[in-house]
């Protein structure tokens, strides 16, 4: 039996490293069965322990337990929930100031799952040379909240190597993973934080002003300057997965102080009396643009 990680899954082989070597190896039935709420019972990412057969290939035998994942809701019609990666020291959600335009709605999903299952998160405003003048405040705004709220904020330009350096730096010797829509520049920004890897990439359609599908299957990179990095297929919704309308305010790092002053253990901090986010909110110690994510999210919930 031989341990290794999962670094790129294709639907019904998984590809495996172990050491230096890539095995190519299937997954017995039997945890597909035992994994009813998810579309994928194994995640990029994931650590196995797999048996060599004959002709070389693996049989993945066990999937060690995962310390975190980012998860979302499965989509496509299927019930329950998508893993995209695991295992993670750090997930950054991508986002572009134009082309297509940036989505604060799509930033607090995502940090809000990244709170729920312990991920250290980050954000990345790509493509700052499409910026124009008007832009630059809105950028500002978003730093100045975001890192006050303890999440690193980097802004950049994917084909600017300058512009990467202190990116760069965050990902040496982490395992990391770049999660947003199409068109953001995921891929692109991997292309230039490491030259040794090279991917297609595609233009933002100008008719929808949506991404096209460029990355297929999530998988894990190994960078030159150490650590992994999963590229993952462009994402146009991230619906929230396994949580309570009550609970949803714990992943709000500014409602934390604020919901201990709340009259009711179960306030949805919307129109009960005395309830302490509001209050905070009222005080603008509560930003309105994530209060307004919140009731959004509250809503889908």
């Amino acid at each position: 039996m031989q341990k290794g990680r999962v670094i790129q899954s294709t639907g019904s082989w998984y590809k495996v490293a172990v050491g230096e070597d890539i095995i190519q190896s299937r997954l017995p039935g039997r945890f597909r069965l035992e994994e009813k709420e998810v579309t994928n019972p194994i995640a990029v990412g994931d650590w196995v322990d797999i048996s060599i057969n004959e002709d070389g290939s693996g049989t993945i035998e066990e999937i060690h337990e995962r310390d975190n994942y980012i998860t979302r809701q499965a989509t496509h019609g299927r019930k329950g929930e998508h893993i995209l990666v695991s295992n993670l020291d750090i997930a950054f959600v991508v986002q572009s100031i134009k082309q297509p335009k940036l989505k604060e709605g799509f930033i607090d999903r995502f940090l809000v799952t990244c709170e729920a299952y312990e991920v250290p998160a980050g954000i990345i405003i790509n493509k700052l040379d499409l910026a124009k003048k008007g832009d630059e405040a809105l950028i500002e705004d978003l730093q100045d909240l975001y890192e006050g709220l303890g999440y690193k904020v980097f802004t950049t330009i994917a084909h600017d190597p300058d512009c990467l350096e202190s990116l760069k730096q965050e990902l040496a010797g982490k395992t990391s993973v770049f999660i947003g829509p199409s068109g953001v520049g995921k891929t692109s920004l991997l292309n230039s934080i490491d030259s040794s890897y090279s991917e297609k990439t595609a233009e933002v359609s100008s008719y929808s002003n949506k991404g096209k599908h460029t990355t297929t299957f999530a998988k894990l990179i190994k960078l030159s300057n150490g650590g992994y990095l999963a590229d993952t297929p462009g994402i146009r919704e991230f619906g929230l997965f396994n949580i309570e309308p009550w609970e949803l305010s714990l992943y709000f790092p500014e409602m934390l102080e604020p919901r201990q002053h709340c009259k009711f253990n179960t306030c949805t901090h919307l129109h009960e009396p005395q309830c302490g986010v509001m209050e905070a909110f009222e005080q603008g110690k509560v930003d309105a643009s994530r209060y307004d994510s919140y009731i959004k999210m509250l809503e889908s919930l």
